[in-house]
């Protein structure tokens, strides 16, 4: 089973916690930092069981306890969905994002290029076979998600989360992990554009398959690729009336 990755507040404690209350500050980090916004409707517990690496019951365990803290909304036959951040404050986990508040985006992006660029080049001479086979693992699973924008950010974040960690480095994941999740809202309308998932699938495939090379070289000119793709897209969006 997959280790739950980078979890913002909760630094040092992640192994004295149950799988279970990983998943949850997974999904309550989502909530509070914009990947879920209020009104999304939430895969079902097997796709996010599949995306999260986990089993069937951690998911529903995990979805109890956000339902406690009234964060999402469970309805027999319907799909959950996310009614806000509910009382429960997270403020250690985003105070690393209001670090860049002020900040443009392309001067985010063009950090985030940067340290990503190190983190791939890493990642491809340390990355196990395990995580490989989770890559690949999770963009087959993405070319089902074509037309679920709220399940593709799910497992798109898993997907670089898991590519951050390959590297090694803590403190690298820590700081790219805070530009990954910088200027989310106009992420999730650039992947309301038609193809503009499938395009993100095919890069998410050539990064796997240019680090099954272990070749630095060739996983920091697929990871460019798609950075490139995603900084652009982005300020389309922000860019747009």
């Amino acid at each position: 089973m997959e280790l739950i990755a980078r979890i913002p507040g909760d630094k040092g404690q992640i192994g004295k916690r149950t799988v279970k209350d990983q998943i949850s500050d997974k999904l309550i980090y989502m909530i509070h930092s914009g990947l879920l916004r209020v009104g999304d409707e939430l895969p079902s517990e097997r796709e996010l069981a599949a995306t999260l690496g986990v089993s069937r019951e951690t998911v529903r365990a995990a979805m109890g306890v956000l339902q406690a803290r009234k964060m999402i909304e469970v309805s027999q036959g319907a799909r959950t969905r996310v009614l806000g951040t509910g009382p429960y404050s997270l403020h250690e986990s985003v105070s690393t994002l209001s670090n860049l508040k002020d900040r443009s985006f392309e001067e985010v992006a063009e950090a985030r290029a940067a340290v990503e660029v190190q983190v791939i080049w890493l990642a491809a001479q340390r990355i196990n076979n395990n995580e490989l086979a989770r890559l690949a693992t999770l963009v087959h699973d993405q070319e089902a998600m074509l037309r679920d924008p709220v399940r593709f950010q799910i497992s798109d974040r898993e997907f670089h989360a898991t590519l951050y960690q390959a590297c090694g480095n803590a403190l690298l994941v820590d700081v790219v992990s805070d530009f990954y999740d910088y200027a989310l809202e106009f992420r999730r309308r650039a992947l309301q554009r038609p193809g503009a998932i499938a395009h993100s699938v095919a890069e998410h495939r050539g990064i796997v398959e240019a680090l099954k090379t272990r070749k630095p070289e060739a996983a920091v000119a697929a990871a460019r690729k798609h950075l490139e793709q995603v900084r652009r897209t982005t300020l389309d969006e922000m860019s747009a009336p």
